[in-house]
């Protein structure tokens, strides 16, 4: 194991090294939030495939494999799906609004009556997905060095915080195109074929397992259906997904970019559910099905490879983690601190360099909320679920509803926020958080709110629709 600890070591210094130096080029608060907005195709497609596939994807995409063959694939699928529709049908016109922040994105197109709300129902989402990826690192280290939990935790995101405190968005995008190497290296051109042939091939697979193991739906069809109202419209409306988009240098990067990195993801899915498929043969007894990914590694590959697999682990854990913790930290500093002291107009070059310090004591202000919360939560599956029902129950509608539908009003928008949010709270509580019902009735509660109410009240301001559309049509650029 010493070669697979030095490989591990070697990639953690290296993280911080390259934190070090993209603090270097964080000057202005447009590159340390979204990178300068001019990250070109290669580095967008990479970092925005490492934002979303984070720990779920590959630890938890492989214990769903193992629990129900290739079916099991159909939660990063989803993820997939999700990226694909943002990056075709709305990321070349979210990338022209020069904002940083979705509450931003409410105000231009609302008039400034629905951010702080959206704000505080963002800081929570991005809150507790920084919190469960920070968790994973007490899985991680513990199979690597078999250190206590919360010892795990603490040294997994000092790590993080550290990053992405010096840098910012470009330690971030910088560290997230190293991770997305080492997980095409680690999971799709190592592990994956390493394990198919470790349990015998396709034939053995097919032979040893039942067939509902090779059933497209054999995870179940509301699952799947519950999958999509969670993940797919999760990736058009979360802050770590949009302030990716953000970093783009142009509409054609942002959809072309976010077209691959979409596609990246459907052959990551499919990729962890094989190999979950194949952990099932070759260990059938397993304690968790979440065990199977750690088990596999440990067991199946040689030495060195070994290392640079749960490298790549650990990479999906961190990219996940430090996006979210920008996108936490920006909302908490942009949305909500800002508005509470009432700060307005521009900035002069100290006035940016203010800005730049100011983001930065908010991400390590947030970092250290994160570990504190991730040392003492225990339920992080509840925990993650809460986040996404309120984030998808309270601000699909009224996000995409502003981008879709001219009518709509930021009253209409405040109402579909209240009642989708309500609803999810009030069916969480009675029914159970892991319930479908919640997102179901959220959503369509949310919508009727937001139409009703958009057609009762008065429209938008002229002179708002007005900035709106001139945002909307002129391109960013190429």
């Amino acid at each position: 194991m010493a070669v697979d600890y030095a490989v591990i070591v070697l990639y953690l210094a290296g993280m911080l090294a390259v934190g070090w130096w993209g603090m270097r080029r964080a000057r202005s608060k447009s590159e340390f939030l979204v990178a300068g907005r001019r990250l070109g195709p290669f580095m967008y497609s990479g970092t925005m495939a490492a934002i979303v596939l984070g720990g779920a994807s590959t630890i938890g995409g492989v214990g769903l494999g193992y629990q129900y063959g290739l079916s099991g694939a159909w939660m990063v699928f989803t993820i997939g799906l999700g990226l694909l529709a943002l990056s075709v049908f709305f990321s070349a016109r979210i990338a022209r609004l020069k904002v940083y922040t979705v509450s931003e994105m409410l105000d231009l197109r609302y008039g400034g009556s629905a951010g702080v709300i959206s704000g505080v129902v963002m800081w929570a989402y991005t809150l507790m997905l920084a919190v469960t990826s920070t968790i994973a690192y007490a899985t991680i280290f513990d199979v690597l060095f078999g250190l206590d939990r919360t010892v795990s935790i603490i040294l997994g995101g000092a790590i993080v915080v550290a990053y992405s405190t010096l840098g910012g968005m470009w330690s971030i995008t910088l560290t997230d195109m190293v991770q997305f190497v080492v997980k095409t290296i680690g999971v799709l051109l190592l592990l994956l074929p390493i394990a198919v042939v470790k349990a015998g091939g396709f034939g053995e697979l097919r032979a040893e397992l039942p067939d509902s193991y090779f059933a497209p739906l054999g995870i179940g069809a509301q699952t799947v259906f519950t999958y999509v109202l969670i993940y797919s419209f999760g990736m058009l409306i979360g802050q770590d997904i949009w302030q990716r988009v953000f970093t783009a240098r142009g509409d054609r990067v942002a959809r072309l970019g976010g077209t691959a990195a979409g596609t990246y993801c459907l052959l990551y899915a499919l990729a962890g559910a094989v190999i979950g498929t194949a952990a099932k043969v070759l260990y059938p007894h397993l304690g968790s099905p979440d065990d199977a990914f750690a088990t596999i590694v440990k067991d199946a590959l040689p030495v060195g490879v070994r290392g640079l697999v749960l490298a790549a682990a650990l990479s999906a854990v961190m990219s996940t983690s430090s996006g979210a913790l920008i996108a936490c930290a920006t909302v908490a500093n942009n949305d909500i601190w800002t508005r509470l002291r009432g700060a307005v107009g521009g900035a002069t070059a100290a006035g940016e360099r203010d800005e730049v310090r100011g983001n930065r004591a908010f991400i390590l202000v947030m970092g250290v909320a994160v570990i504190c919360i991730a040392i003492a939560l225990n339920d992080v599956v509840q925990a993650l679920t809460v986040a996404y029902n309120l984030l998808v129950g309270g601000l699909l509608v009224p996000i995409l509803g502003g981008l879709l539908w001219k009518r709509g009003t930021g009253t209409g928008a405040l109402a579909s926020v209240a009642a989708g949010g309500v609803t999810v709270i009030a069916l969480m509580a009675w029914r159970g958080i892991l319930a479908n019902e919640p997102i179901y009735y959220g959503l369509l509660v949310s919508l009727a709110a937001y139409v009703a109410v958009s057609l009762l009240s008065r429209p938008t301001d002229p002179a708002v629709l007005a900035e709106w559309q001139a945002r909307n049509s002129s391109p960013s650029g190429v």
